[in-house]
């Protein structure tokens, strides 16, 4: 049986997908998704650190491989139900490992992406660009310690949690604020 996410009308599937854009396009067209989903992570877990709230606005969850952005993970196999065009408008059907562009872009072309968040994609390209998928996995494991090791399965990475162990003073209500924005995207989607 094939696991199928609730999509939440908050989560911005069109911007998820211009960040996992940004890294193939980088990567000449093409990423493997392991790579892409820990270079992802890192991303929003850099704005979050710089900024107080993540790229994707996505939840996270502890894997075998690292921490994933949960919902953005759900589009990059396929799985997820709901605003695919969002998704396919910019990457290609999962193929084996690899994701690919769906279109020739460049980078101006990913308008949902503002200046300050190209800044940190470019950030967390620069640093671990030359990293390969498996010891960047490994990277996550001993550098991210809001990740616990799941035993096969997925754990949910509070997003306190994460503002904790970036040593935020107030990680509860940076959390909060997030979770208030969610709010308010649903329900301006929602009008």
């Amino acid at each position: 049986m094939t696991y199928v996410p609730n999509i939440p009308d908050w989560f911005l599937t069109r911007k998820a997908a211009q960040v996992t854009a940004f890294f193939a396009l980088k990567s000449g067209g093409e990423i493997n998704i392991l790579k892409a989903t820990k270079l992802i992570y890192l991303a929003d877990r850099l704005s979050m650190e710089r900024r107080d709230f993540p790229i994707t606005n996505d939840t996270y969850v502890s894997m075998k491989f690292g921490p994933v952005n949960s919902y953005t993970y759900s589009y990059m196999n396929g799985a997820a139900p709901t605003r695919q065009e969002d998704w396919l408008e910019f990457i290609s059907p999962r193929r084996h490992e690899n994701l690919m562009l769906s279109q020739q872009i460049e980078i101006g072309d990913l308008d949902e992406l503002s200046r300050s968040d190209i800044k940190l994609l470019e950030e967390t390209w620069g640093k671990f660009k030359d990293i390969d998928r498996f010891a960047l996995a490994d990277w996550t494991h001993e550098f991210c310690p809001e990740w616990k090791d799941p035993a096969g399965s997925s754990i949910p990475i509070e997003l306190a949690r994460i503002f904790q162990v970036l040593e935020k003073n107030d990680p509860v209500d940076l959390a909060e604020d997030l979770q208030t924005e969610r709010r308010m995207i649903a329900a301006f989607r929602a009008a």
